[in-house]
């Protein structure tokens, strides 16, 4: 029985030999399988497009460049105020008045002051004139004549007195009258008929119409590029074919507190064609230009040394290439392309760290 079982696996043994080591696998050995090829990603981009001209101006407003408010000098109840928001005047016009009774008073009492001390004063003249007849004849002592001469002087000052209280008393009366110191208009009212107004409280406020100018508020950021000097081209914003040329002729030392930018102000050419109040937009001067921007995330590269990804697109196929460009200003959150690209190109925003110079991509994907 063993020689029989013998005679089996010899045989056996001769058939495994012989047989492709591939005809066999083990329990524990893998099949290898090709992984299947993976489809191109697609890319988060943007076809850059050139800035309208509406989009790169800013807006601002028409202003006075000669704007004061006007007050009384006096105490006293406001009578009358014969002009409103938006009256044109003239230099000397009236602009509003005090009740004038009680000042009106002041100066008939002033007045009477000074008749008073005119008859002390000639009354003092005629002592002192027979006093130094008297004196002249010994009839009169030194000390009478001292006092007679002490009298004129005295009588003499109380009608100086009076006059200046006269003068004073006359020009608080003219206090009452609020005149235009210029033609202007009037561009604010503070206070109506029947109140009580201090010395000194604004009543209105006027403005100079022929010191109109523009102002606009800029971040930091955009004022730096702006210098006292900057051309601008200025038009109404509810107008666009009413425009001037000007340039910026002062820059606010200060920023506003609660915007934090910086007041800008542009001298017009021709200021005529702006009525004070006028929404205007200012916009850099000179010959246009292509003004193209990219979110601040599209840059790729270093900070001495930026870089975009520019999709390469040729029927279906796509590839992406770095492409070296020159920055110009950055404010929330887009940063001014000024060279290195131009209008109708696509660049990669997203994802920008993870790519290779000349990777296959796909198709693409609106931000």
């Amino acid at each position: 029985m063993t020689r029989s079982r013998t005679a089996l696996i010899f045989p056996l043994l001769t058939l495994l030999l012989s047989a492709p080591a591939t005809a066999f696998e083990l329990p524990w050995q893998r099949r290898s399988e090709t992984a299947p090829e993976m489809p191109p990603r697609p890319v988060v981009s943007v076809v850059l497009a050139d800035m309208p001209s509406v989009l790169r101006s800013f807006p601002g407003v028409v202003v006075a460049g000669t704007e004061v408010q006007l007050g009384f000098q006096t105490l006293g109840r406001l009578s009358a105020r014969p002009v409103d928001v938006g009256d044109h005047v003239l230099e000397g016009a009236l602009l509003a008045e005090q009740t004038p009774d009680d000042l009106q008073a002041n100066v008939r009492a002033a007045r009477s002051a000074v008749d008073a001390a005119e008859v002390t004063l000639e009354t003092a003249r005629a002592t002192a004139e027979r006093t130094r007849d008297l004196a002249a004849r010994n009839v009169a002592t030194r000390a009478q004549l001292e006092q007679a001469e002490r009298g004129l002087k005295s009588a003499e000052a109380g009608l100086a007195q009076a006059q200046s209280e006269l003068a004073r008393a006359a020009d608080a009366e003219g206090f009452a009258r609020l005149v235009a110191p210029f033609d202007g208009v009037v561009s604010a009212v503070m206070e109506n008929p029947g109140a009580v107004v201090g010395s000194g409280t604004p009543v209105l406020t006027l403005s100079d119409v022929n010191t109109r100018e523009a102002v606009i508020d800029l971040p930091e950021a955009v004022v730096s590029t702006m210098p006292v000097g900057t051309l601008v081209d200025i038009w109404l914003e509810s107008d666009e074919a009413t425009r001037t040329p000007g340039r910026v002729s002062r820059i606010e030392p200060l920023a506003d507190a609660a915007t934090r930018t910086r007041r800008l102000h542009l001298a017009m050419d021709n200021p005529t064609d702006f009525r004070l109040g006028a929404l205007i937009r200012a916009q850099h001067g000179g010959p246009r230009s292509n003004f193209l921007i990219l979110p601040e995330v599209a840059i790729a590269g270093t900070k001495d040394a930026p870089a975009v990804w520019i999709v390469d697109r040729e029927g279906v196929a796509a590839t992406v290439s770095l492409r070296a460009v020159t920055l110009g200003v950055r404010l929330n959150g887009l940063v001014e392309v000024s060279g290195g690209l131009s209008a109708g190109e696509e660049v990669v925003i997203r994802g920008v760290h993870s790519l290779t110079e000349g990777q296959a991509v796909g198709e693409r994907v609106e931000p």
